[in-house]
């Protein structure tokens, strides 16, 4: 069989794997992706994307082309509501607006684009910075090896298969990931609770929408659970169902047991509230609710990803956000490791850094899951319901890829009151300069940035010494005149103020920040960068 190598191996090519390209791409690390399906999503699934990840896609430079196509597909900042049925009682709202409560704490906004519409952008754009994509190609086995990973592929239509030899493998491919069963890697959480149905139609509800702007729409009906999302033109949408109930009010689990088109348009007429609706019923899809995290993220040099590492329900939107974060965490430490610039033990701290938020998140799902749709499961354990922005902004790594307080084990931080915690992303400020606005989330891009209140002539310094020594370029960018979006002053927020400087990593996030702005400080930037590219901890006064 022909052999080739590769840095990087993506297996995978739905949201998070076209993700996880587009960001190596952005870093320079030359990989493969392969992909079993002959294209792009053809089902509009996870339509609801948070600002931290539309902040990523900001790093790509697809916000603008993003929000656009987004708003061709849906009206955006609508309302999160419970219903009876869509022409019945309304029960709950969660949010009047799918913005309300965020505004000013990012530069970017929540919005709703189906898979359909997002993965194209997202190819497009890998390939554009040099990712190499084969789609209709499965994965047929890989070897596991100290010092490579030894795969074969194969065209889905029959040609001769390949061996691609890569340094790591990123497995991004999906919930039945083949790729972790053959690591033996185990899930652990609440399992599988119910088998669902997603029925995909056409009908006219503009007039049962009376004019409100709903983007998701949860459905308590006596005789269903499950929830709605609509197009733009009012004229077709889709139906999740998560449980039917017979007319004593027995409850059926597994819905997809009856799955026939007369079923499924009876299902979605009783859900919109109107028995005598004509629906066209276009395609079914079952799934399976669950909720469980991978006992480990990285088995020697494979290391999943998205829904390969953990699984949630789709109350609250987390799953796809989940994923995306999950590549954004790994994408530069894989460009760093595979250039050997940092050591193999800065991989080790994606597990360390993703893991414990991704099984927090999978909790949060669930709690909303049994919360907001499934009154009937058991509440033994559940967690209690966490801050939107806290979980989608707020994530706090502990790792060695940061030099942090150790007695600080909080895992969200509250993206509201802008501390520079470490571990945390960085607040949003705004920068001028160059005649625009800015970000401080824009000043890392693929490179660390060492972020200033004063003395800028000795932090530059210090980052031209590491540079120099340690081989990592530092963009150094003085802050002291930034302002938060509500006009608050930067110095003014969060325990004991700004610091004097904060070094932020590539993807973000606060790896460490200095007390003081003297000499000692400044060397200790070249101490911190190389516990960083180790992962090793270091003692340094903060």
């Amino acid at each position: 069989m022909p052999e080739r190598h590769t840095r990087v191996l993506v297996v995978g090519g739905s949201l998070v794997g076209l993700s996880a390209s587009a960001l190596l791409a952005h870093h320079g690390v030359p990989h493969l992706l392969v992909e079993s399906h002959a294209g792009t999503a053809i089902h509009p699934r996870a339509a609801s994307f948070h600002q931290r990840t539309m902040e990523i896609f900001r790093s790509l430079g697809l916000q603008e082309e993003i929000e656009e196509a987004a708003a061709r597909e849906f009206a955006q900042g609508g309302a999160i509501v419970a219903v009876e049925s869509l022409a019945g009682r309304e029960l709950q709202y969660f949010f009047r607006s799918y913005n309300e409560g965020v505004e000013g704490l990012s530069p970017t906004s929540r919005l709703f684009i189906t898979q359909v519409g997002l993965e194209p952008i997202l190819r497009r754009r890998a390939q554009e910075l040099g990712a190499e994509h084969r789609f209709a190609t499965e994965l047929v086995s890989f070897e596991l090896h100290e010092d490579h990973v030894r795969s074969v592929i194969r065209p889905r239509d029959g040609g001769s298969a390949d061996v691609v030899t890569s340094d790591h493998l990123v497995a991004a491919d999906g919930a039945h990931s083949a790729v972790r069963q053959r690591l033996g890697v185990p899930m652990t959480g609440r399992g599988s609770f119910a088998d669902c149905i997603t029925i995909y139609f056409r009908a006219d509800v503009t007039p049962l929408l009376r004019g409100r702007n709903l983007s998701v729409v949860y459905v308590n009906h006596p005789r269903l659970l499950g929830f709605f999302r609509f197009s733009f033109s009012g004229d077709a949408g889709f139906l999740a169902v998560f449980a039917t109930f017979d007319a004593a009010g027995t409850r059926n689990p597994d819905v997809a047991e009856d799955a026939s088109t007369e079923r499924c348009a009876e299902l979605v007429r009783t859900a919109l509230g109107d028995e005598d609706l004509p629906v066209e019923v276009e395609s079914v899809q079952p799934w399976t609710a669950s909720a469980a995290t991978a006992e480990t993220f990285q088995q020697g040099r494979v290391l999943l990803a998205g829904d390969a590492a953990h699984v949630m329900p789709p109350t609250g939107g987390f799953g796809g956000n989940t994923g995306v974060a999950d590549a954004h965490n790994l994408a530069w430490k894989l460009a760093l490791a595979t250039r050997g610039v940092a050591r193999p033990a800065l991989l080790k701290t994606y597990d360390a850094e993703r893991r414990p938020i991704g099984a927090l998140t999978v909790e949060q799902a669930y709690t909303r899951y049994a919360l907001r749709v499934d009154p009937s499961l058991p509440r033994t354990g559940l967690m209690p319901p966490l801050d939107e922005p806290s979980i989608e902004l707020g994530s706090i790594y502990r790792s060695g890829a940061v030099v942090a307080d150790a007695a600080d084990d909080r895992q969200l931080d509250d993206p509201r009151a802008r501390t520079w915690t470490v571990g945390a992303r960085v607040p949003h400020l705004l920068l001028t300069g160059g005649g625009r606005e800015v970000s401080t989330l824009d000043t890392v891009g693929t490179r660390f940035a060492l972020l200033t209140f004063g003395r800028h002539e000795l932090w530059s310094r210090a980052a031209a010494e590491v540079r120099e020594t340690l081989r990592v370029p530092i963009a150094v960018r003085d802050i002291a005149n930034s302002s938060a979006p509500d006009g608050a002053s930067a110095t003014g927020s969060g325990a004991g103020g700004a610091p004097a400087a904060a070094l932020v990593r590539p993807d973000g996030v606060l790896a460490w920040t200095a007390g003081a702005a003297d000499d000692e400080a400044a060397r200790q930037l070249r101490r911190v960068m190389s516990s960083v590219l180790a992962a090793e901890p270091v003692r340094v006064d903060t």
